[in-house]
């Protein structure tokens, strides 16, 4: 969220999230906390995509804990993550909670108060899908052992110690907490023992088998280094308080921790080489870029040059992004980079980068060659005029229609004052954003077009994307700014088939993190997607790899890429299920097989 706040000129005057007078009961820029209605006065019947948060027993709400002295924080979070806590099949939700910064200092008579329920402390909701695809959630918060009370910012998730189980590694403004799931429905704090622990202001973390010695490594994202004794006033363009933008702050590092297959992790973050760059790291995606086999990382920085750490092997990383493309846009210019995602939308079997921005600046897109070399493609393919008006945060490329083809949700809300909304005890209100993927024509913004949840102004942060209801297409979790969870189920597919995958690693790590899952049919080019909780911004999304496949029903198999060079083929495989591959119970594969 870079700006100079002497030298704004007034941001553009809108109300980005109305759709017509007639369909508002609300003051103009208000924000109902339930589905819109349309023109008519009725609810669509017909949506893309359904908030079914409430219905189901999600019923959380984000306080940030704002005192009105504009602390930084209180404007980032606060992420999602969807994990299989309990293995019982199904994805469950944790919710990260704010907290009051500073309630005895001069300016600490809240402009909220915090809700009644679930607060404070952080939230898991177990998932308690039916057999007939009734979602119902239970707060399990307790017996699950969790609930932190730091001030939440992000969550990480991924099998560390390979017993089966999926871990959970939380980062906050202040000291982070790693909780290893215990098999029978708990967590214990291990932070400490495991050695992961970082007092800083953490936003985004990943899980990643750097190594590859078959176990999950962690890279901590760091933004700036700001504390609440030091807190610095700063003013928009009409002279007024708002949030002070990263260059306020010193940056800090990021931080490489590699698991020494015992239980512990070392700070490796030196020998690595990345303390030769750092920046204000928000977003962060772990992806083999280059096709060599290893897992290299890249760091979206709000306002500085963007980090790609190309893994060189030997514990050894270089920073290539100003080399390769992916430091600054087309126009030599670094931007406010917040959430990330890394997928290959084009289905050319390379990982392309997408990462979103302040408003007045795009979102970009980044398009990889196959080396690592990138090109600012966003105006090609139409993904620039359509960003202009809004602050991008969580976001993924996912195939929302099941046609084959990695389309974009953005979950907006702006960092400074919109002026429409003056006035407004949270003046940060966006609509949030779907965007199709139309092939070779570029993209296009559907959102007015998917129903009701995304007419609503909110201030979003983090998204997570998963098939949470099991029925064969994505949904998203939103996580927003001071506001309620939103659970987006969708309802877009129709007869589209699909085809989803779960891996299980032997010599791999458990969950299989930095595999490539290929799916072949017959007289096409493979489908090729990345086993990944990562991504998105302070967020960890569904581990299973989804395939979209339209009207086609010849799909020839499955094979998987490994990390460490072990690459299987199954033959028969059936669509429109989930089918869970075994590391080592495929057959051997090599390319132009």
């Amino acid at each position: 969220m870079a700006r100079t706040r002497s030298t704004l000129t007034l941001p553009i005057q809108r109300c980005t999230g109305l759709l017509a007078a007639a369909m508002i009961t609300l003051s103009a820029c208000d924000t109902p906390d339930g589905p819109a209605p349309d023109a008519g006065g009725q609810v669509a019947d017909q949506a893309l995509f359904r908030d079914v948060a409430v219905e189901t027993g999600l019923a959380f709400r984000h306080f940030n804990g704002a005192s009105g002295a504009f602390y930084q924080p209180e404007v980032f979070g606060p992420g999602v993550a969807l994990l299989d806590y309990d293995n019982d099949g199904d994805l469950d939700i944790y919710l990260l909670q704010g907290s009051r910064l500073a309630p005895d200092s001069p300016a600490g008579e809240a402009l909220f108060q915090p809700p009644a329920e679930h607060w404070p402390g952080d939230r898991l909701f177990r998932n308690d899908l039916d057999a007939g695809g009734r979602l119902a959630f239970t707060d399990v918060t307790p017996q699950a052992g969790l609930g932190h009370t730091g001030y939440g910012q992000g969550a990480a998730t991924g099998d560390f110690d390979n017993d089966g189980d999926v871990d959970l590694y939380v980062t906050n403004f202040g000291p982070n907490v790693l909780y290893r799931n215990n098999g029978d429905g708990s967590f214990s704090d291990v932070t400490l023992q495991a050695g992961v622990d970082d007092p800083r202001w953490s936003s985004s973390a990943a899980f990643t088998d750097y190594d590859l010695d078959g176990d999950l490594d962690l890279f901590v994202v760091n933004y700036v280094q700001f504390t609440v004794a030091g807190n610095k006033r700063c003013a928009g363009s009409d002279g007024q308080l708002d949030y002070c933008g990263p260059e306020a702050y010193d940056a800090v590092p990021d931080r490489l921790f590699r698991n020494e297959g015992d239980g512990t992790f070392t700070d490796v973050s030196a020998t690595a080489g990345l303390g030769s760059a750092f920046g204000p790291g928000l977003g962060v995606a772990c992806a083999d870029f280059d096709g060599d086999g290893r897992a290299d990382i890249y760091v979206a920085n709000d306002g500085a040059e963007n980090q790609l750490w190309m893994n060189r092997g030997g514990g050894r990383f270089e920073d290539t992004a100003l080399m390769s493309g992916t430091a600054i846009n087309a126009y030599g210019k670094a931007e406010a980079s917040m959430g990330v995602t890394a997928g290959d939308f084009d289905n050319d079997g390379d990982e392309d980068l997408f990462m979103t921005h302040l408003d007045r600046e795009t979102n970009t897109l980044y398009l990889n060659d196959g080396s690592a070399n990138f090109l600012d493609a966003t105006d090609r393919y139409r993904l620039g005029r359509v960003s202009l008006p809004y602050t991008g945060f969580g976001s993924e490329w996912f195939d929302y229609d099941n046609d084959g083809d990695l389309d974009l949700f953005v979950a907006n809300g702006a960092v400074r004052i919109e002026e429409d909304q003056r006035g407004d005890p949270f003046p940060y209100k966006e609509k949030n954003q779907l965007i199709r993927n139309d092939g070779a024509d570029g993209f296009t913004d559907i959102s007015s077009a998917a129903g009701p949840a995304l007419a609503l102004r909110e201030v979003s942060r983090g998204a997570a994307f998963g098939d949470i209801d099991n029925d064969g297409d994505i949904d998203i979790v939103v996580a927003n700014n001071n506001g309620p969870v939103r659970l987006l189920r969708n309802e877009s597919a129709g007869t589209n088939h699909w085809l989803a995958i779960q891996l299980q690693g032997t010599r791999a790590s458990r969950d299989g993190l930095g595999a490539r899952v290929g799916l072949l049919r017959k007289g096409r080019a493979p489908l090729w997607r990345r086993v990944h909780t990562d991504g998105s911004y302070v967020s960890a999304n569904d581990p299973r790899v989804h395939f979209g496949l339209g009207s086609a029903s010849d799909v020839q198999g499955v094979v998987v890429a490994w990390p460490g060079g072990d690459s299987e083929i199954w033959r028969d495989i059936s669509i429109d299920t989930l089918r869970v591959l075994q590391q080592g119970s495929g057959e051997p594969w090599q390319a132009g097989d």
